[in-house]
C-alpha cells in the first residue's frame, strides 16, 4: 500500500499541496490528473523521495520496489538489450554472483566446474529460476519489439538511437523491473498509436500499484481503475476510468454551481440588511447578529465549469469543392521512396484521420500535400483557392523566440486592433503579462497553443495537422476537439489521440507496408486490425487504391465523371454547409446570451425583471431554432449521402 496523509508541499512561493491525502493499494491503476502546474510531477518526486514534504506523512513499504522512467536521455554504449536488462537489479546481482562463483570454481578445479561453491550456486540457480531469470533475455526482446524496435536493433548501442527512441529504451527498462510500484509520467509522449495500444495491453496485466500521469483520455479510459484529481491543493480520488470521473465531476459541478448561486443570493440579502440597519439603534442587535452569520458562513467556491480555453475556426473566405490531390505519387527523401502508388484526394468537407506506425510515412505524406517537398514522382494538383493551414511539431521551433505572443499575432493581422488580438490570445490561455513576454522560456504546451492561435487567424479551408495534441493538456485537447468539430473546412489529422480521431474524423487511412490504404473500420477496430497483421492468413480489412496503370483516356474519363458527380452533388453540399454555418452562429449567440444569464443581479434586482424575462424568452427561441436547424442538417446530410450513393 502507498499512503500520503495530510501532505503539505511548497515549491518556491507556490503552495502545491495542503492537507492532501491519498491511498493506493496493489492492483489499482490510478490516473493522476490536474491542470498543468497543479503538482502531478511533484507528487511523483515526493514518492521517489526526491522532494521532502513540508508537512504530513508518506508511508511506503520499505521492501517495495519503485520503478519509474528516467527523464534523462541515456548515452550508453551498451547494446539496447543489455540496457533494458539492467532494469532488473535482482537479475543482474544474481547473474554477477553466479558468474563470479563459476569462475572461481573453474580456476580451482580446471575442467571440473562448480566444486567448492556448489551449494551456494545451487541456491543461486534456484533463485534465478524463481524470478524467471533464464527467460529474461526473451522477455526483454519482447518488450523492445512491443515498443517498436526492429529485430536488428536489440544489439545496437544505445548511443546510436535518436532521442525519442532512447526514451523508449528508458520506458522498456522501467517495465523490465519487477516492481511493486510503477510511476509513469506521460509515457505516451514519444510513442505512435500502435505502440500506445501495445503498452496499454501490457500495463493491464501489471499486478502492483500503477500511478499514471497522462493527457490521453483513451489511454486513461483503457487502463485506469481509479482517478486522482489534483485541484485547489488537494487530491480527490474517484473509482472508475476517466470517462466515469468526467460524468461524476460534471454532476458535482452542476450541484456546486446551483449551491453557489443560492448562497450568493442569501449573502446579498443578509448584507443588504446589515448595510441598511447596522447604525440604527433599534436594529443594531439584529444587524450585528446577521453580520456574525455572514462571517461564519462557509463560502462555497464558484464552480469553474468552463475551460480556460475556448476558440473556434472562422468560416473560410472561399471553399472550392476539390482542394488537393496526389495522382500516381511516390513520396520519400532523396532517392528513397517510402510510400508508392498513391491515389489520394481531399475535397470540401472531408475529415480524414491518418494512421500508421512511426516511420511509415505519415508526416512525409503531409509534407507532400503542404508543398510537394517530399514528392518524388507523380502529380500534385492544388486548387488555386486552396488555403492550407499546417501544424507540425517543428513549427514550434520556427517561432521567434525573443518575441511575444502579441508580436506574433500582429504579424499575421497587422490591421486588427490590439485589444481584438489580446482577446484572441486569451482564448488560448495567454492573459495579462504573459501576452507580452518572449516565448523562449515557454513550455512545449504554451508554444503549441500559440501555433494553434496563429493557425486560427489564417482562416484556412484545409487543415493539415501533424500530431497537434502533443504537449497539450486534457482541457486544451477538449477545446481543440470542439473547435475541429465545428470547423467547416476540410481537414487531415495525424494523431495518437484516439478520442480526437473518433471525435473529428469521418474517414480513416493507414500508411502500411509502403502503401496508403483506406481503413474501412472504426478507430476502435484499429487495435484488432494491428494484431491481425501478425497473422499472414488473416483477411485484409482494407481497400487498396487502384494501380497506376490506367491509360490516359481512362484517367480523363474518370476526371470527367468526378466533375459531373461534384456538379450533381453541389446543391446538397451547399445546403449542408449553409445550415452548418447557421448552426454555428446560433450556438455562438446562445453562448453569449447564457453568459448574460449568469449575472446574479439579473435575479435580485427588481428593476431588471423585464430584461430577465426577455433574455429567457430569447434563450427558449434560440434553443428551438437550433433544434430545428439540427433536424434540417440531419435531413440535408442524409439527402447528400443518398444522392452520392445513387450517382
Amino acid at each position: 500500500m502507498l499512503q500520503l496523509t495530510k501532505i503539505e508541499l511548497r515549491r518556491g512561493t507556490k503552495l502545491l499541496f495542503e492537507d492532501a491525502s491519498l491511498q493506493v493499494h496493489a492492483g489499482q491503476r490510478m490516473g493522476i490528473i490536474g491542470v498543468n502546474g497543479s503538482g502531478k510531477s511533484s507528487l511523483f518526486a515526493l514518492i521517489l523521495r526526491q522532494l521532502e514534504s513540508d508537512g504530513g506523512d508518506l508511508q511506503v513499504n520499505p521492501k517495495d520496489v519503485i520503478a519509474y522512467v528516467a527523464q534523462e536521455s541515456p548515452s550508453s554504449t551498451r547494446p539496447a538489450l543489455e540496457f533494458v536488462l539492467d532494469g532488473d537489479p535482482v537479475l543482474r546481482r544474481l547473474q554477477q554472483e553466479i558468474s563470479c562463483l563459476e569462475a572461481r570454481d573453474l580456476e580451482k578445479s580446471g575442467l571440473e566446474a562448480h566444486g567448492g561453491h556448489s551449494d551456494r550456486l545451487h541456491r543461486l540457480y534456484e533463485q534465478m529460476d524463481h524470478i524467471d531469470g533464464y527467460t529474461a533475455q526473451t522477455r526483454a526482446a519482447r518488450l523492445l519489439h512491443g515498443l517498436g524496435f526492429a529485430a536488428d536493433d536489440v544489439r545496437k548501442p544505445v548511443s546510436e538511437f535518436s532521442g525519442g527512441w532512447r526514451m523508449r529504451l528508458n520506458l522498456a527498462q522501467a517495465l523490465m523491473c519487477r516492481s511493486d510500484i510503477l510511476l509513469l509520467d506521460e509515457p505516451t509522449n514519444h510513442l505512435d498509436l500502435p505502440t500506445i495500444i501495445w503498452l496499454e495491453r501490457w500495463l493491464r496485466s501489471y499486478a502492483g500499484i500503477l500511478l499514471l500521469i497522462s493527457h490521453d483520455r483513451d489511454f486513461l479510459d483503457g487502463l485506469c481503475t481509479h482517478i486522482a484529481h489534483i485541484e485547489h491543493q488537494a487530491i480527490k480520488t474517484y473509482t472508475g476510468n476517466y470517462s466515469q470521473f468526467e460524468a461524476v465531476r460534471a454532476e458535482q459541478l452542476a450541484l456546486q454551481q446551483s449551491m453557489y448561486i443560492k448562497q450568493q443570493r442569501e449573502i446579498k440579502h443578509i448584507q443588504s440588511f446589515v448595510d441598511r440597519f447596522r447604525y440604527k439603534a433599534s436594529k443594531a442587535r439584529q444587524a450585528q447578529s446577521r453580520l456574525k452569520m455572514l462571517e461564519r458562513m462557509a463560502r462555497i467556491a464558484p464552480a469553474h465549469v468552463d475551460s480556460n480555453f475556448h476558440f473556434q475556426f472562422e468560416e473560410p473566405d472561399k471553399q472550392p469543392q476539390q482542394l488537393i490531390q496526389l495522382e500516381h505519387a511516390g513520396i520519400g527523401y532523396g532517392d528513397s521512396i517510402i510510400v508508392a502508388q498513391i491515389q489520394f484526394r481531399i475535397s470540401a468537407g472531408d475529415r480524414i484521420g491518418l494512421l500508421g506506425a512511426n516511420g511509415a510515412g505519415k508526416s512525409t505524406l503531409v509534407k507532400a500535400l503542404v508543398d510537394g517537398s517530399t514528392l518524388r514522382n507523380g502529380e500534385r494538383d492544388v486548387h488555386r483557392h486552396t488555403h492550407i493551414g499546417y501544424f507540425a511539431q517543428h513549427q514550434l521551433e520556427l517561432l521567434q523566440m525573443d518575441c511575444s505572443p502579441l508580436w506574433h499575432v500582429q504579424q499575421l493581422a497587422p490591421n486588427s486592433r490590439e485589444q481584438v488580438l489580446r482577446n484572441h490570445l486569451g482564448h488560448f490561455g495567454f492573459r495579462g503579462e504573459r501576452i507580452d513576454e518572449p516565448v523562449e522560456p515557454f513550455s512545449g504546451g504554451e508554444k503549441a497553443r500559440l501555433v494553434l492561435a496563429l493557425l486560427v487567424l489564417q482562416k484556412p479551408n484545409l487543415l493539415l495537422l501533424d500530431e497537434p495534441t502533443n504537449h497539450l493538456d486534457l482541457e486544451m485537447r477538449h477545446a481543440l476537439s470542439l473547435a475541429l468539430v465545428e470547423y467547416s473546412g476540410a481537414l487531415l489529422v495525424i494523431s495518437h489521440d484516439r478520442h480526437l480521431l473518433r471525435s473529428v474524423c469521418d474517414v480513416l487511412y493507414v500508411v502500411h507496408n509502403g502503401r496508403l490504404i483506406e481503413f474501412r473500420q472504426s478507430i476502435d477496430d484499429y487495435p484488432k486490425w494491428l494484431k491481425s497483421q501478425d497473422t499472414p492468413a488473416a483477411a485484409e480489412s482494407v481497400s487498396i487504391p487502384q494501380s497506376a496503370s490506367k491509360s490516359a483516356s481512362s484517367k480523363r474519363q474518370n476526371r470527367q465523371a468526378e466533375a459531373r458527380r461534384r456538379h450533381m452533388l453541389k446543391p446538397h453540399s451547399d445546403r449542408v454547409r449553409k445550415i452548418e454555418k447557421s448552426m454555428s452562429q446560433h450556438r455562438a449567440n446562445l453562448a453569449a446570451l447564457e453568459q448574460n444569464l449568469h449575472d446574479e443581479s439579473l435575479y435580485t434586482d427588481t428593476s431588471r425583471k423585464e430584461e430577465m424575462t426577455t433574455l429567457l424568452q430569447k434563450q427558449a427561441e434560440l434553443k428551438a431554432e437550433l433544434e430545428a436547424l439540427e433536424w434540417a442538417w440531419l435531413e440535408a446530410s442524409e439527402a447528400l449521402e443518398e444522392a452520392g450513393t445513387n450517382l
